[in-house]
């Protein structure tokens, strides 16, 4: 008896199931009764079919400026990827004019400013203000980073630094994603600023410097008149270094021209 009415379950359940869902491959010019619409009965836009949504009509967006499809091939110029082949790193900043609303890349102290900022914001915190890789993560336990003040480095080509700021290297992740091309080479700007001024020569001062340093090294002499740009001095003071940006002050021939840092 209990058998017979579990049959009669099942028959109910299949005939209801049959009348709610339909037969498939059935046709019918009513339209379907649907328990789970699909997503194609969304609010959607089509492709090609106009839309009220946008005030010109179109559904169809005009790609945004710079946009590039997928089947263009990537630029690779030298500017791009730091290469000037497949094989051979570039060197040089590539310059250019303003372009696509942007800011002209040039080797000035707008530039200079810019990649000091730059540095500043994304590099120092590893590398340090001086690019000695004594940044503040070298007091928490990284010690690995890399120095800019090493003959290795500072004989690197601009084009493979501008390589390891897209990529990385070691330790290091890229950065490209977050640092636009021309930041990256007004970066490296600063960055020889920084090696310069970690390695600069007495006959890499201004005359006005040159008197300051001696004056600081002979107290009791009386200064001499200040030699011209590019001249040879004698004695000890040949041997003087100059330093143009400061751990604590970060003063250089950036903001303060013909000011000597080693003065304030």
């Amino acid at each position: 008896m209990k058998l017979r009415y579990f049959f009669l379950a099942v028959a109910l359940l299949a005939i209801g199931v049959v009348s709610i869902a339909g037969i498939r491959g059935g046709h019918s010019p009513k339209p379907p009764l649907e328990i789970f619409p699909d997503m194609i009965y969304q609010d959607k836009v089509k492709d090609q079919l106009p839309s009220a949504f946008f005030s010109d009509g179109n559904s169809a967006r005009p790609p945004i400026d710079g946009t590039v499809a997928i089947e263009m091939p990537a630029r690779n110029d030298y500017g791009s990827t730091g290469k000037w082949d497949d094989t051979h790193w570039g060197d040089g900043i590539p310059v250019h004019e303003a372009r696509d609303g942007g800011r002209p890349l040039a080797i000035d102290a707008a530039n200079m400013a810019r990649g000091r900022e730059r540095y500043t914001i994304t590099c120092s915190v590893c590398h340090g203000a001086l690019g000695d890789g004594k940044g503040i993560t070298s007091k928490y336990g990284m010690n690995a980073t890399a120095s800019y003040q090493v003959d290795r480095i500072r004989n690197m080509n601009d084009g493979e630094i501008f390589n390891t700021i897209t990529h990385g290297k070691g330790q290091m992740l890229g950065l490209g994603y977050n640092i636009s091309i021309d930041d990256r080479w007004r970066i490296i700007m600063y960055l020889r600023a920084l090696q310069h001024s970690q390695n600069a020569s007495f006959d890499n001062a201004s005359p006005d410097e040159q008197k300051q340093l001696k004056a600081k090294a002979n107290p009791g002499a009386t200064p001499a008149p200040a030699q011209s740009a590019g001249a040879t001095s004698n004695g000890t003071n040949s041997r003087l270094s100059v330093t143009y940006l400061d751990q604590k002050t970060m003063r250089g021939w950036i903001e303060q021209e013909n000011v000597n840092p080693l003065s304030q």
